[in-house]
């Protein structure tokens, strides 16, 4: 019977553990992937509304934003260049935290927010603007 019971507590310990290296895997190659970001994230502009710690990546046309804590294989959101716009911005200095931005945007009439560094910011903007000829109320 403790054989048995040793065996199964080895055995979730082993689970455990490969989820952990998993999840550390799949955060080390997003994070050093080209074009991604630190990018946290909320649904809707209210302030009592939780953040989801995530990494954005630039892609062809889009923006794909996966959960730092997640083992999913696909992203979380995804934004396409031209239905996505950013309606505000507001510097997190007064927070406590120097060198982030508070980013209001807007996707399909539906608003959220996210927050990054200034050069992230400064990226996300540099990529919106630079969108085919016509596009240019993506930027406030």
């Amino acid at each position: 019977m403790g054989g048995y019971l040793l065996a199964a507590l080895g055995a979730v310990v082993l689970v455990l553990a490969l989820v952990l290296v998993a999840g550390a895997s799949r955060l080390r190659t997003l994070s050093h992937r080209v074009g991604s970001f630190q990018c946290s994230a909320r649904a809707g502009s209210r302030p009592d509304a939780s953040w989801s710690v995530g990494i954005a990546q630039y892609g062809v046309g889009r923006i794909d934003w996966w959960r730092c804590w997640s083992l999913a294989p696909r992203p979380a959101r995804t934004w396409q260049r031209d239905r996505l716009a950013i309606t505000g911005r507001a510097p997190l200095d007064q927070a406590g935290q120097p060198d982030q931005y508070l980013v209001r945007c807007r996707y399909d009439g539906v608003d959220f927010e996210l927050t990054m560094s200034s050069g992230a910011y400064a990226g996300l903007a540099s990529w919106l603007e630079s969108a085919p000829p016509g596009r240019r109320d993506l930027v406030l």
